[in-house]
């Protein structure tokens, strides 16, 4: 039995919507980027094949909102899923996902993100397509927010806030045949998720993506690398064996109100458990060593991570 026989047919006896929900599987067991409880994200997640693992791995105490041009289907048995329908390329679609986590309709913050993202080209969102689908079921239990149309209300005062813990996205441009023009497509559709999931993606975040091999990777890896803590590249086994497809996941996106090289005079609050000086930066903690309580010293930053990072005195 060939490989895509294998997860097509699993597929279709275990009730997944789309082959791709083992690669979504297989992705979480090597990088465990999902929680019970957490709030997930899924962009370009028609027929819903992710939606139904990421409400899986949450569990009733999470939740998960789709967003796709095209309506996907209520799933089954999972109460806590929600969609937006629209492109999410437009302002008016990332307004409903984040009125839909309750998130504020602020840019993001980390500089060299913005950057990095620079000018898009014109490939329209529309071109995004899943993978194979399976038959659907029916339920009631999704929300759906289509235009201004909301099918489940809110609570009286609307959704609590829960930027997402994790953003995800399987989108693939249709196919053309012609690789240079195909990989090009595609990175460009991960540049629109990077940008989209920096809306909505809190601190400490994860990111998934998946791109075709080719010579655009490399920079639009470095782009990733740039604000989280580190990014791996994975090839699911559930993968078709003559794709060119794989997927980068970023781990613990990094918000900080500085970047390394940075130069800040900072007063430093209190003492770490290792004697280290804190200050702390826009509400972000900076590690001194060397510095005391009380002193305000000038510094340099040499390493930013999720939730802290680190200085030395240059007074």
């Amino acid at each position: 039995m060939s490989n895509r026989d294998e997860y097509y047919n699993r597929a279709k006896q275990e009730g997944y919507r789309a082959r791709s929900a083992y690669k979504l599987q297989q992705i979480d067991e090597a990088e465990d980027v999902l929680d019970h409880g957490d709030t997930v994200v899924d962009l370009g997640a028609a027929p819903g094949g992710w939606l139904q693992v990421a409400a899986e791995r949450v569990g009733d105490a999470g939740l998960v909102v789709g967003v796709d041009r095209q309506e996907i289907e209520p799933l089954p048995d999972h109460t806590a899923v929600e969609t937006v329908r629209g492109d999410m390329t437009e302002e008016r679609t990332r307004d409903r996902l984040r009125a839909a986590l309750g998130v504020p309709g602020a840019a993001p913050n980390d500089r060299r993100q913005r950057s990095r993202l620079g000018a898009a080209s014109e490939l329209p969102a529309s071109d995004a397509v899943g993978d194979e689908e399976t038959p659907d079921t029916d339920t009631a239990a999704t929300r759906t927010t289509d235009g201004d149309a909301t099918r489940v209300p809110d609570a009286p005062n609307g959704p609590a806030a829960r930027p997402a813990d994790v953003v995800v996205s399987d989108m693939a441009p249709n196919v053309t045949g012609e690789y240079h023009l195909d990989h090009a497509r595609a990175i460009h559709l991960a540049r629109q998720a990077h940008e989209t999931a920096l809306t909505v993606l809190a601190p400490g975040g994860d990111f998934v993506v998946k791109v075709f091999d080719g010579r655009d990777l490399a920079d639009f890896r470095a782009e990733l690398e740039d604000g989280f803590e580190y990014v791996r590249s994975l090839d699911p086994r559930a993968s078709r064996e003559e794709s060119s497809e794989r997927y980068l996941i970023g781990k613990y996106r990094v918000d900080a109100p500085v970047v390394e090289g940075d130069r800040r005079e900072v007063t430093v609050t209190d003492r770490g458990d290792e004697g280290d000086g804190i200050a702390v930066v826009d509400g972000y903690t900076l590690f001194v060593p060397g510095a005391e309580p009380g002193e305000t010293v000038s510094v340099v930053v040499t390493d930013v991570k999720a939730r802290f990072g680190f200085a030395e005195r240059v007074d």
